[in-house]
């Protein structure tokens, strides 16, 4: 006798479209690149909008590793003949070749330095700098050093906070070290200024 499945009926769910949610399965996703996204044909596939352009989808593909084993036996057939053949094949040149000169631009134009310490930490330093000024000894020695800080570990940590103009300025200003409002570049020469006359 064989056992009768228990078979589930189906059921219309009126709470999920289908419509958004086959849109979203094909959905790529938006390209946040506007120099890319500008010359992206929707017609071709991302292997061949990425080829146009000069760019490459897998760079294992693009940069192999050199094999130890494949050498040997290239060099056991003969290296001359493999290399002239490789020279021989026409190398394809990218149509959308801007593209590439344009996101090199982007990667090597300067950026603006965001890094700021947090509140903490600057409170903490702001103390020490109080009460020993750049007698860092006697700063490695205090009781608030909690996690036991060298002399060299706390200067460091006054260099970097020497080194941020927004928080160093506004440490100046409130103990009205800084009467003119310096710009930026100043600032720097003056924290790198100190840090050489500490280290000496």
């Amino acid at each position: 006798m064989k056992i009768k499945k228990q078979h589930r009926k189906k059921k219309y769910l009126h709470k999920l479209n289908r419509k958004r949610m086959h849109n979203n399965l094909r959905n790529t996703g938006k390209i946040s690149c506007k120099v890319v996204q500008e010359v992206w044909n929707n017609k071709l596939s991302t292997n061949c909008n990425l080829r146009n352009m000069g760019l490459v989808s897998d760079p294992n593909k693009a940069i192999k590793i050199p094999n130890y084993k494949q050498e040997q036996i290239q060099r056991a057939k003969g290296i001359d003949r493999e290399l002239s053949i490789e020279d021989a094949k026409p190398k394809y040149v990218p149509r959308k070749k801007h593209v590439v000169e344009e996101l090199e631009k982007e990667a090597k134009a300067p950026r603006e330095r965001r890094f700021m310490l947090p509140k903490s930490q600057v409170e903490y330093i702001t103390y020490l700098l109080d009460k020993y000024g750049h007698d860092y000894k006697a700063m490695a020695k205090d009781k608030k050093n909690y996690y036991q800080d060298t002399w060299k570990q706390l200067r460091a940590k006054i260099k970097t906070f020497m080194g941020i103009p927004a928080q160093y300025s506004e440490y100046l200003k409130s103990r009205g070290l800084l009467d003119k409002e310096e710009d930026e570049e100043e600032l720097r020469k003056e924290a790198s200024a100190l840090v050489m006359e500490d280290s000496e």
